[in-house]
């Protein structure tokens, strides 16, 4: 199965990258700011950013426009706890004909850009603009009429899990699967924010990718990188992070943005990562051959006369290398030498009478 990366980037050099495909999140980080939005297309460029990613929604293709009871955030530790739907949705969306201008700064860049569809005219207005695959938030995990209307483009689809069942992601896959998506892609994804190391879970990525025979990745909210350096030693493909030019500005998801700098680090630490996992293996790699001369092997330690007796007094487990392993040390006590031997001669079996 090829990967997400390897499918995206065909025929060029970065399909060739094993690294995970790394997707930096504008959402809202603009703040209703088209110039503030092309900034950060050029730094998350700039960052070493595979793709872009933006959110396409209006308020009323959301939520409705009401600000009272369950359409209002009542929970005192949310990042937006008293705000209405609406009126967050509104401040948070990113105007449709910003769109274009931005996918152009993207791939004026060689950085792909691309959305996630909150509902059926999002679709189709994006279908307008060629985007190279979709994303399914995860609080519209459970959405399979939207699912089925991404799956009918025929393009690559990445679904965030979030708080969803086995049973509920199993709907999501075949759902998706039977309506024509080909190249599936689920991430690990905690629907707090930020999230908290202990919430993430991320063993269940290598869970997720063989229970459902797909690619698997992690969506995160957490702060810092730490939690995409470990996703990548279990396996994923793709990491997405929220990108923000400065936390210090504000912004509906800064709190648990990664400025440029740190997510150039978090690009960094993932390629590292990914380049330590290398394949099982046992004794020197090719770098460290020049090492075995450091090793600890016998060596005379006096000087012995031709017919002498090898013993605890004359020979010992010294650096360097290039005498008999140590292990042969009990073997030698007792014999003989065929000849004399000077002090620092390695000792080797053609020493011996």
């Amino acid at each position: 199965m090829a990967r997400l990366k390897e499918l995206l980037f065909a025929g060029t050099e970065r399909a060739n990258d094993q690294s995970p495909f790394i997707i930096a999140e504008m959402s809202g980080n603009h703040n209703a700011s088209l110039d503030k939005a092309l900034a950060i297309v050029d730094a998350a460029a700039a960052s070493g950013a595979d793709a872009l990613k933006l959110q396409t929604y209006t308020p009323d293709t959301m939520t409705l426009d009401v600000k009272e009871g369950e359409f209002v955030i009542n929970n005192p530790s949310s990042l937006w706890a008293g705000r209405d739907l609406y009126n967050l949705y509104k401040e948070a969306h990113t105007p449709w004909e910003w769109h274009k201008p931005i996918f152009d700064r993207a791939k004026s860049h060689g950085m792909l850009a691309f959305s996630s569809a909150f509902d059926d005219t999002s679709v189709d207005f994006l279908e307008t603009l060629d985007v190279p695959c979709y994303k399914v938030a995860s609080f519209e995990c459970v959405d399979i009429p939207l699912i089925r209307k991404v799956a009918s483009t025929g393009k690559p689809m990445i679904i965030s899990t979030g708080m969803a069942t086995i049973a509920e992601i199993d709907d999501a896959v075949t759902a998706a699967r039977s309506a024509g998506c080909k190249h599936l892609v689920l991430l690990k994804c905690t629907s707090s924010y930020p999230a908290s190391p202990e919430n993430s879970n991320l063993r269940t990525i290598p869970h997720l990718a063989k229970l459902f025979d797909c690619e698997a990745g992690l969506s995160d909210h957490t702060l810092g990188i730490g939690a995409a350096v470990a996703a990548t030693a279990l396996g994923a493909g793709v990491i997405e992070k929220h990108f923000i030019m400065s936390r210090a500005e504000g912004g509906v998801d800064s709190a648990f943005s990664l400025e440029p700098d740190e997510f150039k680090a978090l690009v960094d630490g993932v390629k590292v990562a990914q380049a330590a996992l290398g394949s099982i293996f046992y004794g020197a790699t090719e770098s460290e051959q020049k090492g075995r001369t450091r090793r600890r092997s016998l060596y005379v330690t006096r000087d012995i006369e031709a017919g002498g007796e090898i013993t605890a007094d004359n020979i010992r487990s010294i650096r360097p290398g290039l005498g008999l392993a140590p292990k042969f040390y009990d073997t030698l006590l007792g014999r003989r030498v065929s000849k004399p031997v000077k002090k620092g001669t390695p000792v080797s079996w053609d020493l011996l009478g």
